[in-house]
């Protein structure tokens, strides 16, 4: 038997309390927060004009701001997870940051970082060895690639564990394709 949620009509000071608690559980982006906003208001008159009252509200006191959420997400994912420049950018296009933002954040985040060296640190900690086997080969070849690291990085990885040449250029036709 499903149990259905009693829809409940949110004035703005309950919206905004609902939204200060989503912040305090995990940082977000504005698209993010007008998208579980616009979900919560669903139906009801005047939503879009709660929402955007809310998010007004937010920015206003700094507790949204997607300059600030791109430059923690960014070295987050480039000292915790180890993941290249290409996925970071994905990721924050995928939460709706603004392109000029993203491209600044992840620039500054990623200036005088080794690409290579990274990808190493990204094969260790998900304890990654040399390749047995061109299957291997390729298999480490996608991961860095949804890594988001360049194929210029990832091959100069794979030559250094003596892979074949045939085997880097196939996948290297294969490019981005390769990773999914």
């Amino acid at each position: 038997m499903a149990f259905s949620r009693r829809k409940t009509a949110y004035d703005e000071a309950a919206l905004y309390e609902y939204a200060v608690g989503a912040l305090a559980r995990q940082m977000r982006s504005v698209a993010e927060l007008k998208r579980l906003l616009r979900r919560r208001v669903t139906g009801q008159s005047e939503a879009e004009t709660l929402v955007e009252a809310v998010i007004l509200r937010l920015k206003d006191q700094h507790y949204l701001n997607d300059t600030k959420y791109a430059t923690a997400y960014s070295g987050y994912r480039r000292e915790n997870e180890k993941f290249g420049r290409l996925r970071v950018i994905s990721d924050l296009k995928n939460k709706g940051v603004h392109g000029d933002i993203i491209e600044k954040t992840v620039s500054e985040a990623y200036a005088g970082v080794n690409e290579e060296k990274l990808a190493r640190q990204f094969l260790a900690r998900k304890r990654v060895r040399k390749p047995a086997d061109n299957g291997q080969a390729a298999k480490i070849f996608r991961a860095l690639a949804r890594a988001g690291f360049t194929i210029g990085v990832i091959v100069a990885i794979l030559k250094k564990w003596d892979v074949d040449d045939e085997v880097l250029s196939v996948l290297e036709s294969e490019g981005p394709e390769a990773a999914e």
